[in-house]
């Protein structure tokens, strides 16, 4: 038996076997006075198969949209139906290692390949077999129609797998991400009962602290300011007045709203806020009465209230400042 084996085209002419001008006449259905009587009615048929051929190739990609396999294993069985010869043509897709074969497939000598390529690399690639010998034609027992045929079968596939494997990969990222804020959404409700939890907490701290200076700490204070002299019932009411202050939201508040302020000049406007006057304060920290002035010009300074006639002892025991 002669072989007849159509070789596979070299990448240099696998895109392009025939000249640019000649493309637009290959699947040109011919005119009665262009060709004999008998050889019109094989022409007409077999260019209606070729482009049944390429329309066959994308019905078949929108209806395997998401599988590569199908498609392939569908389309193998779908092309010898379009070579001149379909009851003796039989079709392989090699693609990424994977083999799809037609109905009884057989390797035979009569072969006719193109390239699979995706983003230029090359995949695979599509043969056509004959099963058996036939009258010779422009490739072999090839047409050059079934050349052109075969290639832009090719280049379907490799466009139709690129696609199908992009929106493969943005399924999946979409899958990992629609994880991730699942994730984030559960780390947040978690977040949000810890902060919860952490802040009733708080308030329980709070409300036990409260509870022992006033139910322990205050009664023994009060005891204790009843048997000292009155120079120094002063210290016993500055006490009284910080134990207070323990329990109030007046010192966290005033740190929190207003940066800038010192330790010092913190307790400094909670002596104030309290009603001391200049001196009293400058004896308690036993510094000067200018040292404290300076202070207080300082927190004003702070408060945003130098030029304004507020009282600062006013502002302090109000909540205007809570509102700066």
């Amino acid at each position: 038996m002669e072989n007849k084996e159509a070789s596979p085209p070299s990448d240099e002419g696998r895109r392009m076997p025939f000249p640019s001008k000649d493309l637009a006449l290959l699947w040109r259905i011919p005119f009665p006075t262009d060709i004999a009587p008998e050889e019109f009615e094989a022409a007409l048929r077999e260019r209606i198969k070729e482009l049944n051929c390429l329309y066959g190739v994308s019905q078949l990609a929108e209806r395997h949209m998401y599988s590569l396999d199908a498609l392939l294993q569908e389309l193998v069985n779908f092309l010898p139906y379009s070579w001149q010869y379909p009851e003796i043509t039989c079709a392989r897709i090699l693609f990424k290692g994977k083999t799809y074969t037609s109905d009884g497939f057989k390797v035979t000598s009569w072969r006719q390949s193109s390239r699979l390529y995706m983003y230029h690399e090359a995949v695979g690639e599509c043969d056509i077999f004959y099963l058996e010998e036939c009258p010779p034609a422009d490739e072999g027992p090839f047409l050059k129609e079934e050349r052109a045929l075969l290639d832009a079968v090719a280049e379907q596939i490799g466009t139709i797998a690129t696609r199908i494997s992009a929106d493969l990969e943005l399924q999946e990222t979409n899958r990992q991400l629609t994880l991730e804020r699942k994730a984030l959404q559960e780390s947040n409700t978690a977040m949000r009962i810890v902060l919860a939890r952490i802040e009733q907490e708080k308030q329980e701290i709070h409300r036990d602290i409260k509870t022992n200076v006033d139910k322990i700490l205050m009664p023994i204070l009060q005891a204790l300011a009843l048997q000292l002299p009155p120079t120094q019932k002063k210290y016993a009411e500055m006490l009284q007045a910080n134990l207070e202050e323990i329990t109030s939201p007046f010192i966290s508040h005033l740190s929190n709203s207003y940066h800038s302020l010192t330790p010092t000049e913190i307790a400094i406007s909670n002596m104030i806020r309290n009603g001391l006057r200049t001196k009293e304060i400058a004896q308690i920290r036993g510094v000067s009465a200018a040292t404290i002035n300076r202070h207080r010009e300082n927190i004003r300074r702070k408060l945003k209230i130098t030029n304004n006639d507020v009282n600062l002892a006013t502002y302090l025991q109000s909540s205007m400042w809570e509102g700066e």
